[in-house]
């Protein structure tokens, strides 16, 4: 099967960005829901606004807008749902649970403003027992979406 980061056209640029410290706190993001009976754990997959309205910069220095993250996500959903083990063994889960929390689809939902941010929220049932362990015992705490894209320098726009 295909992998998702296959799937993305590349810059000519394959110089891997540095990471630095960012507002984006490591464990922000964590599985949030676990069922151990049933090997499936619930979280956020990416976050593009948090809920009080502030748009998040990754720790790459990367913005995901959201139309960007929900075509992203559409894509995924419809061409690879398959899990890895640390961006390097695929196979291991399956994906189960997706939707791009929108603002458009908070409203249509009646979820009140400022209630979930602007993000991907996903679920996976988990297929191999050792990596379950892992996520049990909080050795995978979080979700890693993997991914290539065109990096675009964005001017700051300064309305006063």
């Amino acid at each position: 099967m295909k992998k998702f980061s296959d799937m993305i056209q590349k810059s000519g640029n394959q110089e891997k960005p540095k990471a630095r410290e960012s507002p984006v706190k490591k464990r922000m993001f964590k599985i949030t829901k676990r069922d151990d009976e049933q090997m499936l754990a619930f979280g956020w997959a990416n976050v593009s606004i948090r809920s009080d309205g502030e748009l998040i910069e990754d720790w790459q220095e990367d913005i995901v807008e959201p139309e960007d993250l929900e075509q992203a996500a559409y894509e995924f959903v419809q061409l690879y749902r398959e899990g890895g083990e640390m961006h390097e063994r695929g196979g291991v889960a399956t994906l189960v649970e997706s939707v791009v929390f929108t603002e458009e689809k908070q409203r249509a939902m009646g979820i009140p403003e400022g209630t979930l941010p602007v993000g991907w929220w996903i679920g996976f049932k988990v297929l191999d027992a050792d990596v379950w362990e892992k996520v049990k015992d909080g050795t995978y705490s979080m979700f890693s979406i993997e991914g290539e894209a065109e990096r675009v320098e964005v001017e700051d726009e300064d309305i006063d």
